[in-house]
């Protein structure tokens, strides 16, 4: 495409071209067309003109175009055909097809061929005009009204920052955060994606306050503001949608470390199968860690509650094997108690054979009034992504993040699972167990041997920590985890922070830094999506 060049001033009298671009236009009836060509020029665009299919194709070739206008009814060639041959050598150039038919199979093919827009004769200059704009200055325009419109709740977003908030209105505020931070990923305005992310980590500072002031109370169900979290997302938001044998089945699809910016990327492919009939926000318990929230999630009950009804089936951090093993029985456990004594799945999907085995035997999965399908693909990109450079370097920063995840979900196991669900007229609540955040600061810490190592929480003996970077939780009864022993202390780094033990401080920055994960205080971690999908 040629360069879009902007005048400083145009002189009183005198039309100057706003932008260059090469068109080529094709019409048996061409020289009727020729008011048309003549404003065009005057606006500063180039035409070159052809009467035939033919020639249109051979011009095509010969020379680089910024956009073709065809027309549909020309003798010889006809448009569609003209159109699949110039795609043939020009995949990339819009089409704008003109036609003076408003047959839907003309135009169902017209669209087929991946024609840009579509107008029907008459065409007057300002369609034509509107046409190119939309085409080839389409990004800019957006761009430029999406700043725009940014600059504008700038201030706002701001002092709305510095009042205090409920629990639903800081899933409110996230909310926006993120729609702007889509919104602007679009442009090429970097300066105004630098301060939304100044605004979000200060958004991210005062969340972490406002959860360390609140955690405890919300747990143990003190005050009027206690919001809706991991170990009662179920009770609430799926088994009301469980209906018994003979009814349409419910497929409970948990995507492990997905967070709000990734849903809002993946809603829209979904789209063509299912209708959002309810969606919101829900708050992940701490640590926002898969051992931690998603046995909740499925036992109906917080750590500490698990390990004493179900002994032995909690394994601690020091012990070998699955943190994860015991979920199927968790589920069974709770719909029991829940009054919900159904038949149901449980599958867990590792890897791509497993996902593709589930998408071919989902008619046996339709008898069961409830299955539950949990898919580990994002958490594991979230890891190798710390420790393989080639998904480091693919995966940047928080917009590349979201592009790979959306790249996976097009051509996965689970989008054939999802779409082979709504084809059978099965309903689906998909939701995950915690996200991730972009670490930067970082704290140091200092433990013992027992110390476990994630990045974003801690817990063992006489640990070691910066105060201002942590919420500390000295009695782990009081916030429902596991007691190692008498002396165990949980600490939650807050906001973008990371935990580093002071030997080979620097080197272990370095490699950890600007890393995603997960277990502490975000708005990215702890505000966690849920929907549910009904099928079109």
């Amino acid at each position: 495409m040629r360069a879009f060049t902007t005048e400083p001033s145009t002189p009183k009298g005198v039309s100057i071209p706003t932008m260059t671009a090469n068109i080529l236009w094709a019409d048996d009836e061409i020289d009727l067309l020729r008011p048309h060509v003549l404003f065009l020029q005057q606006k500063g665009y180039s035409v070159d003109t052809v009467n035939n299919g033919l020639d249109a194709v051979e011009k095509a070739k010969a020379k680089e175009y910024d956009i073709i206008f065809l027309d549909e009814n020309m003798p010889g060639l006809s448009g569609l055909e003209t159109l699949s041959r110039i795609k043939l050598d020009r995949p990339g150039v819009p089409i704008v097809m003109i036609t003076k038919s408003e047959e839907e199979s003309i135009m169902e093919g017209a669209i087929g061929g991946k024609i840009s827009d579509y107008l029907i004769k008459p065409v007057n200059p300002n369609q034509i005009l509107l046409s190119l704009k939309k085409n080839l200055e389409g990004r800019r325009l957006v761009s430029e009204k999406t700043t725009s419109d940014y600059q504008q709740q700038f201030r706002q977003l701001g002092m709305r920052l510095g009042d205090k908030h409920t629990t639903d209105e800081w899933k409110q505020l996230y909310a926006e955060l993120v729609r702007w931070e889509l919104e602007l990923s679009k442009g090429q305005d970097q300066g105004m994606t630098d301060i939304l992310r100044s605004q979000w980590a200060e958004a991210n500072e005062l969340f972490s306050r406002f959860v360390a002031d609140n955690y405890l109370d919300w747990v143990n169900g003190k005050g009027g503001d206690t919001p809706l979290q991991s170990h009662q997302i179920f009770k609430a938001k799926v088994a009301p949608h469980i209906k018994p044998e003979g009814g349409s089945p419910l497929f409970m699809v948990l995507i492990d470390n997905l967070r709000l910016d990734q849903w809002r990327v993946l809603e829209p492919i979904l789209s063509e199968y299912y209708r959002v009939e309810e969606e919101g926000l829900f708050y992940s318990i701490l640590p926002t860690a898969t051992q931690y929230a998603r046995n909740a999630i499925f036992a109906g009950m917080m750590p500490s509650e698990i390990e004493k009804r179900h002994p032995g089936k909690w394994i601690s951090e020091d012990e070998e094997g699955s943190k994860n093993a015991n979920e199927d029985e968790f589920i069974g456990a709770q719909l029991k108690r829940l009054g919900k004594d159904v038949k149901y799945s449980y599958h867990k999907i590792l890897n791509v054979n497993a996902g593709k085995k589930l998408a071919d035997s989902l008619d046996n999965l339709m008898g069961n009034p409830f299955n539950v399908i949990v898919y580990n693909f994002v958490d594991m990109l979230s890891h190798a992504r710390t420790e393989m450079e080639v998904i480091r370097e693919l995966a940047d920063d928080d917009a590349a993040y979201r592009s790979i995840t959306k790249s996976w979900f097009e051509h996965s196991p689970l989008f054939d699972i999802l779409k082979g669900i709504a084809e059978r007229g099965g309903r689906v609540v998909i939701t995950t167990d915690h996200g991730t955040i972009r670490v930067n600061e970082p704290s140091k810490v200092v433990g013992d041997r027992n110390t476990n190592t994630n990045l974003r929480y801690k817990h063992g003996r006489n640990l070691t920590y910066e105060n201002r970077d942590v919420l500390v939780v000295k009695d782990p009864a009081q916030a429902f985890l596991p007691r190692a022993n008498v002396s165990t202390v949980y600490i939650f780094a807050k906001s973008d922070r990371f935990f580093v033990y002071p030997n080979n401080y620097n080197r272990f920055v370095s490699y950890y830094r600007h890393t995603f994960q997960h277990g502490g205080i975000s708005l990215e971690e702890m505000l966690v999506p849920w929907a549910v999908l009904k099928p079109r």
